[in-house]
């Protein structure tokens, strides 16, 4: 028969095996509730992540829509008018006129040629037909010649033609982005030397722009993109967001550099 020292033992036993399958299950379930808190953190923060990008999206969508509307809007009926205007300033006989309006009227048809070229420009850069029909690369191109043009004595482009646009809408908003970073320079750079590069590596676009006068650390553009009068370097940021990419603004002993990585998909896929 078992004696009572071993009915105390065994009890003991069970008592203490009990023990520690309590605590045992007790850690598996603090640990089965902190992986569930995890990966309930890690989908609130997934969810707030895309419903930011769906804003973003949709904030750049709505402001391209509106570039095309005030394009459109310029050219059919802006520039129409002008354009019937100088017909009917053409359809003056100067020869008729005496010196003094005569000189008039060449001012008046220089400066409607004036603003029928500039309307024309704007409507341009507005619109993205040349991006659509020739790419990224000529779209830059053909941007920076005419923007610098007279302004920047030493303005170029070395652009990697191994680049094509498999994505429009990803060229459309790197090619924003030049155009906001280039007005910029343009307005406060002050500077003499200007160059745009690209090098395509795997399915990364490295996007570089460089130039010797006054520019922004890297530091004043995060300060910068949060205030009123930095409303360009915020939409800069949102398309980076969109894009998934990053950029940098470093200086050195040379001049100022931008730094745009953009991952893009291999047209050889």
């Amino acid at each position: 028969m078992i004696s009572e020292n071993q009915n105390i033992a065994i009890l003991v036993i069970f008592g203490i095996v009990a023990m520690l399958l309590f605590g045992v299950g007790f850690l598996l379930v603090v640990v089965l509730n902190q992986r569930k808190k995890s990966q309930l953190q890690k989908n609130i923060s997934k969810m707030k992540e895309d419903q930011q990008n769906q804003l973003i999206e949709a904030a750049v969508r709505s402001e391209e829509q509106e570039r095309h509307r005030i394009a459109e809007t310029l050219h059919d009926e802006v520039g129409a008018i002008l354009s019937s205007a100088k017909l009917h300033l053409l359809g003056i006989k100067a020869d008729v006129l005496d010196e003094r309006d005569q000189k008039l009227h060449e001012k008046g048809r220089e400066l409607l040629n004036d603003v029928i070229g500039r309307v024309r420009g704007i409507s341009h850069n507005l619109h993205s037909n040349i991006l659509k029909e020739f790419g990224l690369n000529e779209a830059i191109r053909h941007f920076v010649r005419k923007v610098t043009e007279g302004v920047i004595p030493n303005a170029t482009t070395s652009l990697d033609d191994n680049y094509q646009t498999v994505n429009p809408d990803n060229d459309i908003s790197m090619y924003r982005m030049v155009q906001e970073l280039v007005n910029n320079t343009l307005k406060y750079a002050n500077a003499t030397e200007f160059l745009i590069s690209s090098t395509l590596n795997g399915n990364e676009l490295n996007l570089v722009i460089f130039h010797n006068g006054d520019g922004l650390t890297q530091e004043q553009f995060e300060e910068l993109r949060y205030q009123k009068e930095g409303l360009g370097l915020k939409n800069i940021q949102n398309r980076i967001i969109l894009l998934k990419g990053t950029i940098h603004f470093t200086s050195g002993s040379e001049g100022y550099r931008i730094n745009i990585h953009v991952p893009v998909k291999s047209n050889q896929s």
